[in-house]
């Protein structure tokens, strides 16, 4: 019998319910940077004199990826071919950035733990592989292992080899599995001092469960959310593994991470090719828009503000984006 490929996304029915459910539950999901928008001159003087009542606007960030029916990714679409909402209302996009003039802040997790140590060789070695791939100048790269706890081997480094090299160190443990902690830490890392007009994405090789953390699912995704990460995930374990009632929350957790920030998880037969994976990984952050728009709310409140990406013009393509910002005070 063939060995089939699982992506898990928005259009797995199994996992749509569960992910309508987690953003109810969080009530203000996917965090998007919110920046003041620089003033100089003689309209930055009037803005400072008392006499005067000054509106500030925000600067709000937007990754976008776009694929055709078949899975392809898109490439070719203008600034004018996208459509943004916020609260319902239409907004005038100012800026549309490609990849290759978008910094990328990326963490590598690495799952240690005993579930996934079967594969361990294959998969560090693909993993630095998609390294290669997807790095290039400009670039930071954090590297996490995780076992019972995290630990941080590098630090947004803006070397490449020096993220390969610490790579070529790690061994597998049989010790319990504190994702949760692990993403909730990386997603603070990268969102440390991000620049606008940057991307963060975490990649994560694990199964997703967890047996170990103090964080919870709502906390990982607030995290993601509120530091403007997109989440991948693959799970080396495959499934073919027995599955019990831990193993189907891990996958159903990496889907709902995914699902809430944009990016996608992938579960998947040992015997599948990791190397495609990390490829479409890899492809999808190479070829994303960054869409920039002046938020029309002056209030830099804290809140949550929901938000729209669509491409009227062309209803047959799928558009992945976040759904929505913290206006961040």
């Amino acid at each position: 019998m063939a060995h089939r490929l699982r992506q898990t996304g928005r259009s797995v029915p199994l996992v749509s319910a569960a992910v309508c459910g987690l953003f109810y539950l969080l009530a203000a999901p996917f965090g998007l940077r919110s920046q003041p928008a620089a003033v100089d001159g003689p309209r930055a003087d009037a803005i400072r004199s008392p006499n005067i009542i000054s509106v500030s606007s925000s600067l709000v960030s937007v990754p976008v990826s776009v694929t055709d029916p078949a899975g392809r990714i898109i490439q070719d679409l203008a600034p004018e071919d996208f459509r943004i909402f916020e609260g319902g209302r239409a907004v005038e996009i100012s800026r549309v950035t490609g990849s290759k003039h978008s910094p990328l802040h990326l963490a590598l997790l690495f799952d240690l733990s005993g579930s996934v140590h079967s594969r361990f060789e294959f998969e560090r070695e693909a993993a630095a592989r998609f390294l290669r791939t997807v790095w290039k100048p400009g670039d930071t790269i954090t590297l996490v292992t995780f076992s019972e706890r995290p630990l941080t081997l590098l630090e947004r480094g803006e070397n490449l080899e020096a993220a390969l090299s610490e790579l070529a160190l790690l061994e597998p443990t049989k010790a319990g599995t504190a994702f949760f902690d692990t993403v909730v830490l990386a997603a603070r890392m990268l969102g440390k001092a991000s620049a606008p007009e940057t991307r963060q994405a975490q990649i994560v090789l694990s199964d997703g469960a967890d047996n170990q953390s103090d964080h919870g699912l709502a906390s990982a995704a607030e995290a993601l959310q509120r530091s403007d990460t997109l989440f991948y995930a693959i799970n080396p374990s495959g499934a073919s593994v027995r599955l019990n009632a831990v193993n189907r929350k891990g996958h159903e957790d990496l889907s709902l991470l995914a699902s809430a920030t944009g990016g996608t998880a992938f579960v998947y037969d040992p015997s599948s090719d990791l190397d495609s994976m990390l490829g479409r990984i890899a492809a999808e952050l190479r070829a994303q828009y960054l869409l920039s728009y002046y938020s029309p709310s002056s209030r830099n409140d804290g809140t949550f503000r929901a938000i729209r990406v669509s491409i009227p013009g062309r209803p047959e393509l799928s558009v992945r984006a976040r759904q929505g910002y913290y206006a961040a005070p």
